[in-house]
């Protein structure tokens, strides 16, 4: 996962952010960005006039409070000099404070709306793109995935758009409202004073200065602190998830050695980045305060000379400080659009993929597979410059059971990734009942086979929804009955809940062998034409298996079935036993027949059950 940048307090309450993510194509991806936002042209108007209007009220109130303190000053020094008939004009104060009220009042109402109708903007727009994302995750093909791991994935779908949310829903009328807000004030105080302003925007680049030589100086130790981490938490998960191994190993001290020193390299980097946040707020108020003295200073000799009034200069005073916190938030938000720029091209990145091939216009859907298979041909490739499967020809009839062993790499799994359109032939055809598969609707293509993997996977959910995940409406009957066949059913009931037993998240609850019992019970339920074991057995007991491959065989009687094995007894029986080495069929035939050639598949059977060097 991309780093986002770890942030420090800086004047105006932003984060000053140590590290920003610089986009490729900040302009292209922007404008992008805003088509999300076309259909609510007329909402962002309305809450851009709100946002504005908020920040004007804002902005009229410290001079209006001024005149109060002015009003307020004027009958104290009239007091204090005996002029007959001196007075405070309350009744004028009450109306000053109430005009101010309905301004704050005005200003709150005002915020309120335009933060609700922009929240239903950006969730809206986000839900837009959250949905295209997820859509076009189901077309991609399986390279995709081959090329990226699942956490990067995970991150775009998620932290990338919560990005774009949050600046949607927050930053971007900020923007604007820092803008007008830094405008206003300009204005409020040139006319009060264009002297004081000057002094005020004299003392500005200081605190620019400040805030960027900080941020530099940070920059380092932020990143090094965000690396530290992530080898930290990496060393931890791994120390946890291989407990039992470090424990028999006696490993424990190295372990623990190991992590003394990635947390105090963590902590050195923490300490420094931590120091700097630290200083930068007391540096940003030092500034500050210079400012607010300077300007009382010089706005207490003005009133004195009376160039002004004292409730102006309490008025700039108010503005002085509220000019800076806009500047120190439109830099913080510059930054953070940065970063979201570079999220929304991340997750654009994903849009722009190339899908799997679209089914044709003419390609047609098989009720019912008979299930003869014919690979003419075929060559594939996952890269160029290695070849996979060459010149591959096979023919299946209906009905067979056709087994596929080889070393690893030899291109088992790969014959039913084709078979299945996860991947398409480069060259040559396959054929289902003398069918280009390629001109078969691709998910009826996918019904018409049930598939058991070796990697088993289940999802949050009740035993019962597994099992029931293979066909749509299934009874409570045909999951028991499937479960029975799948020899699950005793292990179900044993549980507590039964068939409503709740598997977690990681299906940690249960054992690997019931995880397979539990996917084959799947496969069972789903009766498909064709059947797919890649090693289904291979996590449970030799006893356990003796019965799975009774109930398997009176699944397959009828179908063609496809099982990728290892474990050479478990094909004994199949029709024709395809042998691959290296992409190619190099031997084919029954599991006497090929011991009798003494061939390859001899040498496999001799090192797997005499343990000889092949």
């Amino acid at each position: 996962m991309k780093d986002r940048g770890v942030g420090f307090r800086g004047h105006g309450g932003g984060p000053l952010r140590g590290v920003v993510e610089k986009p490729k194509d900040f302009k292209g991806t922007g404008k992008r960005l805003l088509l999300y936002l076309k259909p609510y042209t007329l909402l962002l108007i309305v809450v851009i006039g709100f946002a504005v209007s908020a920040t004007i009220f804002n902005v009229l109130a410290p001079k209006i409070l001024g005149k109060a303190t002015t009003k307020i000053f004027q009958g104290v020094m009239e007091r204090i000099l005996h002029i007959p008939n001196a007075h405070i004009d309350f009744s004028y104060i009450l109306k000053i404070l109430l005009t101010v009220g309905v301004l704050y009042a005005l200003n709150a109402i005002f915020m309120y709306i335009q933060q609700y109708i922009m929240a239903g903007i950006s969730q809206g727009t986000v839900k837009r793109l959250r949905s295209e994302v997820m859509d076009k995750l189901t077309k991609l093909p399986l390279r995709f995935y081959d090329n990226r791991t699942y956490g990067e994935v995970l991150s775009r779908v998620t932290n990338d758009i919560d990005m774009i949310s949050t600046t949607l829903n927050q930053s971007l009328i900020q923007l604007i409202t820092s803008f007008v807000a830094i405008v206003g004030t300009v204005f409020m105080m040139l006319t009060i004073s264009p002297m004081l302003t000057l002094i005020t925007i004299i003392i500005l680049p200081l605190s620019v200065g400040i805030v960027s030589f900080l941020v530099k100086r940070s920059q380092k130790y932020f990143r090094e602190r965000q690396k530290s981490l992530g080898v930290l938490n990496g060393h931890v998960e791994e120390m946890f998830g291989g407990l039992p191994v470090i424990k028999a190993y006696n490993k424990e001290e190295d372990s623990i050695e190991k992590f003394r020193k990635l947390n105090e390299r963590l902590y050195d980097a923490s300490w420094k980045a931590q120091f700097i946040s630290g200083i930068t707020m007391p540096l940003m108020r030092f500034v500050s305060n210079l400012g607010y003295v300077i300007v009382a200073v010089t706005g207490g000799i003005m009133v004195t000379k009376r160039a002004i009034e004292l409730g102006d200069v309490q008025a700039f005073i108010q503005y002085s400080n509220q000019f800076t916190r806009p500047i120190s938030q439109v830099a913080n938000i510059m930054n953070m659009i940065q970063s979201t720029i570079a999220a929304a091209e991340r997750v654009f990145e994903i849009l722009d993929e190339e899908e799997e091939v679209p089914d044709g216009e003419n390609a047609i859907e098989l009720q019912k597979a008979r299930g003869n298979i014919d690979f003419e041909n075929v060559y594939f490739s996952y890269r160029p410059d290695r070849k996979l499967i060459e010149d591959l020809t096979i023919h299946i009839r209906s009905g067979q059971t056709i087994a596929i062993v080889g070393p690893t790499g030899a291109g088992k799994t790969t014959l039913v990734n084709l078979l299945m359109r996860f991947y398409d032939v480069q060259k040559g055809e396959i054929l289902i009942d003398d069918i280009d598969i390629r001109d078969i609707k691709r998910d009826n293509l996918r019904r018409i086979f049930g598939m058991v993997l070796q990697d088993t996977w289940l999802f949050y959910g009740t035993i019962k929804e597994n099992i029931a995940y293979g066909k749509d409406g299934a009874t409570d009957e045909e999951i028991v009955k499937a479960a029975k066949m799948a020899q699950a059913h005793h292990f179900i009931m044993a549980l507590p809940g039964g068939y409503g037993a709740f598997i977690n998240e990681e299906a940690s609850n249960i054992s690997q062998g019931e995880k397979q019992l539990i996917t084959i019970a799947r496969a069972f339920i789903a009766n498909p034409d064709i059947l797919i074991l890649d090693e289904a057995t291979s996590n449970v007991d030799t006893f356990t298996e003796k019965h799975i491959q009774k109930a398997m065989k009176n699944l397959m009687k009828g179908r063609t079935s496809f099982v990728i094995a290892h474990r050479l007894s478990t094909i004994r029986d199949a029709d024709n036993i395809l042998v691959m080495r290296e992409g190619r069929i190099v031997e084919q035939g029954r599991h006497e027949e090929l011991l009798s050639r003494g061939g390859f598949y001899r040498e496999l059977y001799r090192s797997q059950f005499l343990g000889l060097d092949i």
